[in-house]
C-alpha cells in the first residue's frame, strides 16, 4: 500500500521536533537568563570602583618630549593614541604606536603595534607593571577588601578564553569572592581592562548556545545558525500544513 504524502509531512515534521527540540530548548534558557539578568551585575559594574582622579595642580611635561625619548629606543612611525592616566597615584602618559619594517623575504612590510608608559612630570619611560604593582592597581579598582586569591600572567587568550581579543600581556588577579572574581590588568597599558565573575561566565556560555558559534562567540552568520534557521522554518511550515490538511479532510469527511 502506498504511503500517502501526509505520512511523509509527518514523519519530517516529527524528526525535525526532535533535532531542533534541544537547541529550542537552549535557545530559551539562554532568552530567559539574559532578560532577567541584571546586566550591571554581568559586567561586574557593582565590583568597580570609582577611578582615581589626579590632581589638577600636576605639572606635566610635552607629549612631544616623551616621543623624542621613546624614537631613540625605539622606532616608530604611527601614533595610535596617547592618553594621561593613573597609576598608583602618579600621572602617566599611555602612548599606543605602531612601527612598520621591510621584509626582504617576501617584500612585504611587518606591522608592530608597541605600547609604551612614561612618567606624565618627568618624561621619563618605565617598564611594564610587575606582578605586584598588577596587584594594587587592581585593588585600588575592586569595590571592598577581599583577599586576593591567585595571580596569573598571561600573554595569549584563545578564542574562548574569558579575556578574548583584550591586550596583552596581562595579569589575571582572581580574588576569594563569592563569584569568583577576576581582574584583568594590562601590563603594558597601565589600565584595568575587564572585570570577569560567574554570572558573567554563565552569560557567555549560554550566548554561545543562543548564536551557536562555538569557535568565537558573536558571529551571527555561522553556516550551523543558518542551517537550524531553515530547519526551524520547514518544521513550522510542516506543521501548518498538517493542521490545515487534517482540517479540510474531516470537513470533506
Amino acid at each position: 500500500m502506498a504511503k500517502s504524502k501526509h505520512y511523509y509531512i509527518r514523519r519530517t515534521h516529527r524528526w525535525l521536533g526532535v533535532i531542533l527540540g534541544i537547541q529550542f530548548l537552549l535557545w530559551t534558557t539562554g532568552g530567559l537568563y539574559f532578560s532577567w539578568s541584571n546586566m550591571d551585575e554581568v559586567h561586574g559594574d557593582f565590583q568597580k570602583r570609582n577611578t582615581p582622579l589626579l590632581s589638577s595642580n600636576i605639572s606635566l611635561v610635552s607629549p612631544t618630549m616623551v616621543l623624542n625619548t621613546i624614537k631613540k629606543v625605539h622606532r616608530l612611525d604611527s601614533v595610535v593614541s596617547i592618553q594621561l592616566i593613573e597609576i598608583l597615584g602618579k600621572p602617566f602618559y599611555q602612548i599606543r604606536s605602531i612601527s612598520a619594517s621591510h621584509n626582504e623575504a617576501n617584500h612585504e612590510h611587518d606591522i608592530q603595534a608597541m605600547n609604551h608608559l612614561a612618567n606624565a612630570e618627568t618624561g621619563r619611560l618605565r617598564e611594564p607593571l610587575t606582578k605586584e604593582e598588577a596587584i594594587e592597581v587592581v585593588k585600588r579598582h575592586f569595590n571592598g577588601e577581599p583577599k586576593v586569591k591567585s595571580v596569573e600572567y598571561l600573554t595569549d587568550a584563545d578564542k574562548h578564553h574569558e579575556y578574548r581579543e583584550n591586550p596583552l600581556p596581562a595579569y589575571a588577579v582572581t580574588f576569594e569572592h563569592p563569584l569568583k572574581a577576576t581582574v584583568y590588568v594590562a601590563s603594558e597599558l597601565g589600565t584595568v581592562q575587564k572585570f570577569r565573575n560567574n554570572k558573567w561566565r554563565i552569560f557567555d556560555f549560554l550566548w554561545m548556545m543562543h548564536t551557536m558559534d562555538y569557535k568565537g562567540r558573536d558571529n551571527f552568520g555561522n553556516i550551523l545558525l543558518r542551517i537550524f534557521s531553515v530547519f526551524g522554518l520547514l518544521t513550522v511550515l510542516s506543521g501548518f500544513i498538517l493542521v490545515f490538511s487534517t482540517y479540510f479532510k474531516k470537513n470533506r469527511s
